[in-house]
C-alpha cells in the first residue's frame, strides 16, 4: 500500500521556522522525484520545491528561494522541507508528491497534506 505521510506543520509567527517531513512507504522511494506543493485558501495548488532522485539537484519557486530548503534521505524514505523566515503568505496546506515516468506512464502519489499557518 502506497503511503506518503506529512508531518511538522503548525502555527508559527512571522519570521519563524518550521520543518516538514514526508515519509513514504509502499513504493521505491529513491526512484521518484519528490516535490512539495502548497495550496492556500481560494488559490490553486502551487509548486514550492522539488528534488531529484539522488538529491543532487533542487529547484524552488521564486517566492521561497533563499528561505526554504528541500532535502531527502533515501535510506529513511523521507523528504524534508526546512522553512525559515516564514511570511503570512506562506500559510497553506503543504503536500508532498512522489512522481516518476515509467515507459511513458506517469506514476503520481500524494500525501494528505499538513497545515502551516503563519500568524501573529
Amino acid at each position: 500500500q502506497v503511503q506518503l505521510v506529512e508531518s511538522g506543520g503548525g502555527l508559527v509567527q512571522p519570521g519563524g521556522s518550521l520543518a516538514l517531513s514526508c515519509t513514504a512507504s509502499g513504493f521505491p522511494f529513491s526512484r521518484y522525484t519528490m516535490t512539495w506543493y502548497r495550496q492556500a485558501p481560494g488559490k490553486e495548488r502551487e509548486l514550492v520545491a522539488f528534488i531529484t532522485t539522488d538529491g543532487g539537484s533542487a529547484n524552488y519557486a521564486d517566492s521561497v528561494k533563499g528561505r526554504f530548503t528541500i532535502s531527502r534521505d533515501n535510506a529513511k524514505n523521507t523528504v524534508y522541507l526546512q522553512m525559515n523566515s516564514l511570511k503570512y503568505e506562506d500559510t497553506a496546506v503543504y503536500y508532498c508528491n512522489a512522481r516518476r515516468w515509467l515507459i511513458g506512464v506517469k506514476e503520481d502519489y500524494w500525501g494528505q497534506g499538513t497545515q502551516v499557518t503563519v500568524s501573529s
